[in-house]
């Protein structure tokens, strides 16, 4: 019995903005503690027995920023599966339960979203390993989470007959969408209900069987995806034209609603939450005595129940109850908690207008390492670029802006047209407009630096990429 997880790396960075945000979301964030969540995820599969190394499901866009997380906590992937598109999870589970029954024909999946809070690892491993008991025997089985409130944000699924004596395991009776405060209350009341946590233990033949029998397409366009897939250095790039043709739905309207073989094994005191929007994130924060919640440098008088973030500022909060103040480099949210779920319609303000706030931080991390705006005005901008140790840019030229570089830190060696040169700390060079150049950390800290652009235009897609480490030079 070989269980293979399966992290699912999605999301459109929309519920916890401004922390969380098109081009780097929630799983990305250290929101409860020292890693990511999707570290996080990761870390907490090193209990479970026979357990194989992960199936990394995420896109082009994000394929840098898991790569580097999982390098950080020393997880080694079997693989990193791109897809080209989006098309939901019943999708990504057919390609990565193609990919697992490459290793055995027997393979288990475990299906994680990667940006889920668990707060009870051991339980977690102890009800992963009885998930696998019953999925063995052909069962589809999902998470189903004991609710502790009448919780209207999440699915439900009703319970039907015991499977198992000694495991809290049953087929599945009904899933059920959210409910209304009335009926989620009568479902907590009654009891026989859970949250729908959205993880799964599913045998890869039996979930590709039942694929076939309901989903047909799916699994054709899925398979032809793989066959035809290509490998670009670490990462396995799905077949754009087949996973595209995929119907876009979820596995469970796929497959588990559908299925005669869907069971659930049932979990307390898990500490599950979706973390769907920053309320959640408060209610499971250690808070003070006024119970506030704060993080980074914040100052508060006469202000209770509320949850406070400062990432790069002081925030001082006066006379407040029952707020979000969450500061970044670039924005600051401010919320009553009982609207805090609403912030999708700032992110959707800010799309509709073109805001790159809604997309991007004032830092932005790239696989050689990070820039961040400084300055901007008209025709030019300041940036500090960060190289890792090692680390090289694209080589390349701009047709619209000219750049000045200054190293405050480190060593660069500087492609310059034909010039080759090595800059120290206080050393600068000049790019002109049109010239082909790159920019290389070779010692061993990292390389910190200065760049003025200037020129008519000054976007990020004014790049010709010729030659790239981190096969970008035919792709963004």
């Amino acid at each position: 019995m070989n269980i293979h997880p399966v992290v699912l790396c999605g999301g459109s960075g929309t519920r916890l903005w401004p922390m969380s945000r098109g081009g780097f979301p929630k799983q990305y964030l250290k929101l409860t503690g020292e890693q990511s969540l999707v570290q996080q995820t990761v870390s907490r599969l090193s209990g479970i027995h026979d357990i194989a190394r992960p199936i990394v499901v995420t896109n082009n866009e994000q394929r840098f920023f898991v790569a580097e997380q999982l390098r950080q906590i020393d997880a080694n992937p079997s693989a990193i599966v791109l897809e080209p598109v989006g098309r939901n999870t019943a999708p990504a589970i057919a390609a990565a339960a193609l990919l697992a029954l490459n290793t055995s024909p027997d393979a288990l999946l475990l299906v994680l979203p990667s940006d889920h809070v668990i707060l009870q690892d051991a339980i977690f491993v102890k009800i992963a390993e009885a998930a696998a008991q019953v999925a063995k025997d052909n069962y589809l089985v999902t998470f189903g989470i004991t609710p502790t409130e009448p919780h209207i944000g999440y699915g439900y699924i009703r319970s039907g007959a015991p499977l198992a004596d000694g495991v809290q395991a049953y087929t599945v009776d009904a899933f059920v969408e959210k409910p209304d405060a009335t009926t989620a209350g009568r479902f907590v009341k009654e009891g026989g209900y859970y949250w729908n946590s959205g993880m799964f233990m599913l045998k890869a033949s039996t979930y590709l069987e039942e694929l076939r029998r309901f989903e047909p397409e799916i699994a054709r366009q899925a398979e032809l995806s793989l066959k035809h897939a290509t490998r670009d250095n670490d990462f396995i790039r799905l077949e754009a034209e087949a996973f595209a043709a995929c119907p876009n739905i979820s596995v469970d309207y796929a497959v588990m609603e559908r299925t005669e073989r869907a069971a659930v094994i049932t979990v307390a005191d898990l500490g599950w939450n979706d973390i769907g929007s920053w309320t959640a994130l408060a209610e499971i924060a250690k808070r003070d005595e006024q119970g506030n919640a704060i993080l980074g440098d914040v100052l508060t008088e006469s202000v209770s129940n509320s949850y406070i973030r400062a990432e790069h500022r002081m925030v001082a909060a006066i006379g407040l109850d029952d707020i979000v103040i969450v500061e970044t480099a670039d924005a600051v949210l401010v919320a009553h908690r009982d609207k805090a779920q609403d912030v999708k319609k700032i992110v959707e303000r800010l799309n509709a207008s073109g805001r790159h706030e809604s997309v991007t931080h004032r830092r932005v991390e790239r696989p050689w390492g990070s820039y961040e705006g400084i300055d901007q005005g008209e025709r030019f901008q300041v940036k500090r670029i960060i190289v890792n140790p090692g680390a090289q840019l694209s080589l390349q030229m701009h047709h619209h802006r000219a750049e000045h570089w200054i190293v405050v830190k480190g060593t660069a060696r500087v492609t310059n047209g034909d010039q080759e040169i090595m800059l120290t700390e206080n050393q600068s060079t000049y790019i002109p407009l049109g010239i082909t150049h790159r920019l290389m950390n070779p010692g061993k800290i990292p390389l910190e630096l200065i760049e003025v652009q200037s020129g008519a235009y000054l976007g990020e897609d004014d790049i010709v990429r010729f030659e790239d480490t981190y096969g970008r030079a035919a792709r963004s």
